[in-house]
């Protein structure tokens, strides 16, 4: 969800194929993924559910995430059920079914996903990275003290630049 949020926020007319390949390179089989299965359609849907995901991802208000996740779980998600497919081990699946659409399938398993960190943490441990020149979006999964940056490097660069702009004084 991640790469292919800052993917279209890089480029936001990403085209299918490079959408395709990075849904090959998170484990989506290439059978779904042929012109036919996941057709420029699909990747224009697709990119448009990224952009509404992109919303909850820069959010920073724990209660504002919350409703706009419910909202995207009551649009896009149905029942919970077990599913076990291509060799992958039984696991939640929340979409409406098996034909659900791509953009429908990518809002509902990330609302999922990202509504099991919020409830796990009790807040918000995603987001965009605060350089001033980076716009990176980052899971933060972990437990411990708030993430602010998307790397070491983004975060060694402001506190050199915070430290230089100190010593000016």
């Amino acid at each position: 969800m991640i790469d292919l949020a800052n993917a279209v926020r890089a480029t936001p007319d990403l085209p299918r194929e490079a959408l395709a390949e990075l849904l090959a390179h998170h484990g989506e089989n290439a059978r779904d993924l042929t012109p036919t299965a996941f057709s420029v359609h699909d990747a224009d849907e697709l990119r448009a559910a990224v952009v509404r995901i992109t919303r909850v991802l820069t959010e920073t208000d724990p209660d504002r995430a919350a409703e706009e996740l419910n909202s995207l779980l009551a649009a896009h998600a149905g029942p919970p059920r077990l599913s076990r497919h291509d060799g992958h081990p039984w696991h939640l699946h929340v979409d409406r079914g098996d034909d659900a659409d791509w953009a429908d399938w990518f809002l509902a398993a990330g609302a999922l996903a990202l509504a099991q960190i919020l409830t796990e943490h009790g807040r918000i441990t995603w987001g965009e990275c605060a350089s001033a020149r980076c716009a990176t979006l980052y899971p933060g999964t972990g437990p411990g003290s708030a993430q602010r940056y998307c790397s070491a490097a983004c975060a060694s660069r402001e506190r050199v630049a915070a430290h230089r702009r100190r010593a000016k004084e």
